[in-house]
């Protein structure tokens, strides 16, 4: 009779209604082996038996409903701070189109430690999009460190390599803020390093980045698809002590008309499918290079969950940005 009972605190309803039929089948062969039907006990037994599978069974269920309420809390809230953290990227920002997407990795978990923003400022379209190293709600912390530095300086400061180095050292205060008098030192920065690209979409034909260890941006143009190589690699944040040169190189980019700009997270690449093989973004980027953005990135999204068997290893970022045709936007220059 107990089986029923512990089925309930570590089963759901099926699997209490099995442990039950279980002693039933068990209590039934035992009568029969010793020949005691119609004894009083079996009886007892029986109606035991009953009270006892009934009350694990509504015992079960209680908890089932009570766990999916608390689930369903858990995801509403982690939709709020989604909404906060990663908001919708506008459709039109002056010279441009853009749309975004996000995956992540981890199984019910709407955030991570991916981030992306964007905005239309005095100085052109500006936007962010980096990766976290690790998982969880500490890669939730640095993301959120990291876009509000970007949120805070990216209207007024006019230089984009101080842009970056804003979201840098912000970065840095934070850690150790974190760290001070657990384990203090420089290793514990080396711990919670980010990559990060930001870019910047003046009126005029071309854009400009700057790229801090992220994934290169593709850029498609003219019927081809090519990655943009910085001028002068960079480290991520959290590992500035290996810059040698100069803290930031701003790097110069045609963006004509036409041209479709992807940035995205690694998340995105190192996707796996069974033979270890990664995803080809430039391939699936040429492949649906006539497609609309929401019909590229929904295709991107089915390909990416298709190549990986629906199991990312990483969470995944990205955002496609098109330069309009036409001139008919309000032009940057101003006050925002």
């Amino acid at each position: 009779m107990a089986t029923p009972a512990l089925a309930a605190v570590t089963m759901g309803p099926k699997g209490t209604l099995a442990a039950v039929g279980a002693a039933v089948g068990v209590s039934l062969a035992t009568a029969t082996y010793n020949q005691a039907w119609g004894s009083q006990q079996v009886y007892t037994n029986f109606l035991a038996l009953f009270l006892v599978s009934a009350a694990s069974f509504m015992t079960s269920s209680a908890a089932r409903t009570r766990r999916e309420n608390e689930l369903n809390q858990v995801r509403r809230i982690a939709t709020a701070a989604q909404e906060v953290l990663l908001r919708p990227v506008p459709d039109r920002l002056g010279p441009v189109r853009a749309s975004s997407m996000y995956l992540a990795a981890e199984t019910g978990a709407q955030i991570g430690g991916d981030l992306y923003d964007v905005f239309q400022t005095r100085y052109g379209v500006r936007m962010i999009v980096g990766d976290v190293r690790g998982k969880g709600l500490p890669a939730v912390r640095a993301a959120a460190v990291v876009l509000g530095a970007f949120r805070e300086v990216v209207h007024y400061e006019d230089d984009l390599a101080e842009v970056i180095n804003h979201c840098g050292e912000a970065l840095r205060r934070d850690a150790v803020v974190a760290v001070a008098g657990v384990v203090g030192g420089d290793d514990a920065l080396l711990e919670g390093f980010v990559t990060a690209l930001v870019a910047q979409i003046p009126d005029s034909p071309h854009f400009e980045t700057i790229n801090r260890g992220h994934p290169l941006p593709l850029l498609l143009s003219n019927g081809t698809v090519r990655p943009l190589m910085p001028t002068v690699p960079l480290p991520p944040f959290g590992l500035e002590e290996f810059i040698s040169g100069p803290p930031a190189l701003t790097d110069s980019y045609p963006f004509a008309p036409g041209d479709r700009l992807q940035l995205y997270t690694d998340g995105v690449i190192e996707a796996r499918d069974g033979d270890d093989t990664c995803f080809d973004l430039p391939e699936a980027m040429m492949a649906m290079r006539d497609h609309t953005r929401q019909a590229f990135l929904e295709g991107l999204r089915q390909a990416l969950l298709r190549h990986a068997q629906s199991r990312l290893a990483d969470d995944v970022a990205v955002i496609l940005v098109d330069r309009c045709e036409d001139e008919g936007h309000q032009p940057t220059g101003g006050p925002t």
